[in-house]
């Protein structure tokens, strides 16, 4: 990795949506936030306190687009594609028990994901957006989501993306990467604001 070593990378997930209140995988379903969701990122903003990001980067689903608008910083981001929540396929709209029934012992760490991204697909779109941060320097945002900024911080720190699966993100929160004496690391995680 080429990224100057004062970089940082906010990682901020989107607020509530009714079904990361129920345990529904989302994956690319387009879901609102919630009235409870609104009011998290209204906390996220009053956080952030208007921090000058060098790049903003912000996923096209519109409850990580709302999350960056209500923070203020949606006029200045941009949408990028590949930072969007992992495809779930055929489990798209089903919680964790509902798939267990279907397939056994199971999670989106390990799968099956029928017709929807491999682990190792969502972890190559992670390593793009890495890559494409490639020489710049100062402070970046990416406002996403759960799964996404999980194995998005596997690859920034050089690990397998299931170790994602130690990594919890709730909703609207804040966690930030960078470096420390010269290697990739966590500087502060899951940050929910007050």
């Amino acid at each position: 990795m080429f990224m100057s070593r004062s970089t940082e990378i906010w990682l901020i997930r989107h607020g509530e949506t009714e079904w990361s209140l129920s345990g529904q995988h989302s994956g690319r379903y387009d879901l609102p936030l919630t009235a409870n969701g609104e009011e998290e990122a209204r906390r996220t903003a009053r956080a952030l306190d208007g921090r000058d990001f060098g790049l903003v980067l912000c996923s096209p689903l519109q409850r990580a687009r709302r999350t960056c608008e209500i923070a203020g910083y949606l006029p200045h981001a941009r949408l990028e594609p590949d930072i969007q929540e992992w495809d779930y396929g055929d489990c798209t709209g089903f919680t964790r028990a509902q798939l267990e029934q279907k397939h056994g012992r199971w999670s989106i760490w390990d799968g099956p994901v029928p017709n929807g991204e491999s682990i190792d697909e969502i972890a190559a779109r992670a390593r793009r957006v890495i890559q494409s941060l490639n020489g710049h320097s100062g402070t970046v945002a990416l406002f996403a989501h759960g799964h996404f900024l999980r194995v998005f911080a596997t690859q920034f720190l050089g690990l397998p993306p299931q170790h994602g699966r130690n990594l919890a993100f709730t909703t609207a929160a804040v966690s930030i990467l960078g470096y420390d004496d010269g290697f990739p690391a966590i500087l502060a995680w899951n940050r929910s604001a007050e």
